[in-house]
């Protein structure tokens, strides 16, 4: 009856048009009602927990990053230096905005990020050069939910802290899921692009390649920066968000010399606005969180997990399935807060590992923001890429096929997560 109480409040008050942190404290308060406990102070006291945490600091730094990178030309010389060495292939432009997310998915860690930053600048240069423009949204935005996979993923940050997991190791597993969702996307735009008659940009020299790598040397760095020192124990995942942020600001004041200090008020209120609505979601899903744990709601989903519980692969089919579903209806933060101190009692108990059960999750959750009506990176991708959602899903969907091919690679092997991760984290 309680789990009953709190998806339907939840649900109501979204329905009613309630905010997501909101209806969560809505469905918090409906369920201390039912209980017969209600009490001020519990959810007073729990919105303050939910904020105060150590982990959680890393996520308005790692956006601070983002958008020093954005102001300081970091983005810029990324997407020349890709289009320095594969310009000159027939679908060229394509394979540039795959390579460029692959790198921006390691400097941000954020999907609406990326996908915003790619899309202001390669889009109108692919529609000029004659790519379709509801296929090169699509790609865009289909690159874009790599971020929260590859490391520094703000999603894993969140999934590390609410279910115990730990965000090093969070981190280091997503890199090969990461990797193998930009190959899935290059064979996919390959196939797509063969007969394309669009503008193939002139071949660069040698010297041209060199000055450009040289131009985005600094940028390339950050990536290195960030993985080698979680995997070195240099720092933690929070201390890395203050280096990729002083980095960026560095390079975009001392060398790049883009950024000027007058810019600098409006970076970090546009890093604060960010930050302010993930950090308020996060407290909210707090009160949720411990008044779920109160109700004992992870037993009564057990219950009716129960069948499954004994054969892990079934029970990550089922919960692979219903996340699916979730991700249509609801976005990936929420989705990440809401369920899993619900899911990880279940999966611990079930025997799976909860590193690898956290990469399917954010994986999943990242599908999710594909998906109409909800999917925020499309709903971004639309507005930069001046199309409509119908159009944008007559692009996108070969690109939304291959990132639930590699979910269910992973799925029904998870080898291709675990074995890497034990390498990583020696």
């Amino acid at each position: 009856m309680a789990l009953g109480i709190f998806v339907t409040s939840l649900l109501g008050a979204m329905a009613l048009g309630m905010p997501i942190a909101f209806a969560l404290l809505a469905s918090g308060v409906a369920l201390m009602f039912f209980l017969d406990m209600f009490d001020t102070q519990i959810v007073a006291q729990n919105l303050i927990n939910g904020a105060d945490n150590f982990p959680l600091m890393a996520i308005p730094f790692f956006i601070l990053a983002g958008e020093l990178m954005n102001q300081g030309g970091i983005s810029k010389r990324i997407i020349t230096f890709a289009l320095a060495f594969v310009g000159h292939i027939r679908g060229g432009l394509g394979y540039v905005a795959i390579i460029a997310s692959l790198i921006f998915a390691g400097l941000s860690g954020s999907a609406v990020a990326d996908t915003a930053a790619l899309g202001a600048i390669l889009i109108p240069m692919m529609v000029k050069a004659g790519y379709d423009r509801n296929r090169s949204t699509g790609l865009i935005a289909a690159g874009g939910i790599i971020a929260p996979v590859l490391p520094p993923s703000i999603p894993m940050i969140m999934f590390g802290v609410t279910g115990g997991v730990s965000i090093t190791q969070l981190f280091m597993a997503g890199i090969v899921p990461g990797i193998l969702m930009g190959v899935g996307l290059t064979i996919a735009w390959a196939i797509i692009s063969r007969k394309s008659e669009v503008e193939v940009f002139p071949r660069n020299s040698a010297r041209e390649m060199w000055n450009a790598t040289k131009q985005a040397f600094w940028a390339l760095l950050l990536p290195l920066i960030i993985i080698g020192g979680l995997r070195g124990g240099i720092f933690t995942p929070t201390e890395a968000a203050v280096v990729a942020a002083f980095y960026a600001l560095f390079v975009g004041v001392v060398i790049y010399r883009e950024l000027k200090i007058s810019q600098f008020f409006s970076v970090l209120v546009a890093a604060s606005k960010t930050t302010s609505v993930v950090m308020f979601l996060a407290a909210a899903a707090m009160v949720s969180a411990w008044l779920i744990a109160f109700a004992n709601i992870p037993a009564q989903l057990s219950d009716l997990l129960g069948p499954f519980v004994e054969h892990p692969l079934m029970l990550m089919i089922v919960i692979t399935v219903l996340v699916m579903i979730i991700g249509t209806a609801m976005d990936l933060t929420p989705t990440i807060l809401i369920l899993t101190p619900v899911l990880m009692p279940i999966v611990k108990e079930a025997g799976i590992d909860p590193v690898y059960f956290g990469v399917l999750f954010v994986l999943n959750n990242c599908i999710g923001l594909l998906t109409p009506p909800v999917g925020t990176v499309l709903n971004v991708a639309c507005g930069v890429g001046k199309i409509s959602m119908e159009e944008i899903m007559k692009g996108i969907w070969p690109f939304l096929l291959v990132h639930t091919l590699v979910l269910l690679l992973l799925l029904f092997f998870p080898a291709i997560v675990t074995v890497p991760l034990q390498w990583l984290i020696k």
